[in-house]
């Protein structure tokens, strides 16, 4: 990775993103030293252009940011730097600069839980529960999907709310791992979804089919 350190006189804007949450914390400068000091300690440095010094952030608060990674933009000159945050970011005590809760979507996790999976599928580690699922094969996969879908189906129509979430949410983790072991994802589910979502989809559908029929 090249930096241009030139273009703002020896610093470079480094701009702190939670590596779980995705959401913006900060906004820093770093010059050649402070960057090689991250890397060095795997603790975000600062170079402070009002003090004219390093400054690791949290030495003095206990609330480092950790590092994850660090990527450089189109223009070699601005850095993106996600972190694992212990605690607020910001000197005002907010998790963010900005004044914002730095809190996960919760659908965020949906992705998390399938990069768990997809993990699982390559490693097939010994006593975890997915690999047994993954050697099952995909017909029982498919059968414990459908056993969950009818569960969920029952606390729907006769059950409690708590206990609808539960089952359904059982149903959701297997049919992850049954669309893992087809090498697909829920990002493809997500895509499929998003194409329908176009007012023009049925009529797109439709037509596609009436070309193929006619083939």
């Amino acid at each position: 990775m090249t930096i241009d350190f030139n273009k703002m006189g020896g610093l470079v804007p480094a701009i702190i993103q939670d590596a779980d949450t995705k959401n913006v914390l900060m906004l820093g400068f770093m010059n050649e030293e402070a960057y090689k000091k991250t890397l060095d300690t795997g603790k975000v440095t600062f170079w402070s252009r009002t003090r004219q010094t390093l400054w690791t952030k949290g030495e003095t608060s206990g609330h480092f940011l950790h590092l994850v990674s660090m990527d450089i933009d189109c223009d070699n000159d601005t850095l993106l730097v996600k972190v694992h945050p212990d605690g607020p970011t910001c000197h005002k005590g907010t998790d963010t600069c900005w004044g914002e809760d730095n809190v996960s979507e919760p659908l965020m996790f949906l992705k998390e839980l399938q990069d768990f999976i997809y993990k699982r599928h390559e490693e097939m580690p010994e006593g975890s529960y997915t690999t047994k699922l993954f050697r099952d094969g995909v017909n029982k996969m498919a059968q414990k999907v459908g056993e969950e879908a009818l569960e969920t189906v029952i606390e729907a129509t006769n059950g409690t709310n708590e206990h609808l979430v539960y089952e359904a949410s059982d149903m959701l983790y297997h049919l992850l791992v049954l669309l893992t072991s087809k090498g697909l994802r829920i990002e493809d589910l997500a895509e499929e979804l998003h194409r329908r979502h176009d007012p023009e989809w049925d009529k797109k559908r439709r037509m596609a089919k009436a070309k193929g029929e006619m083939k």
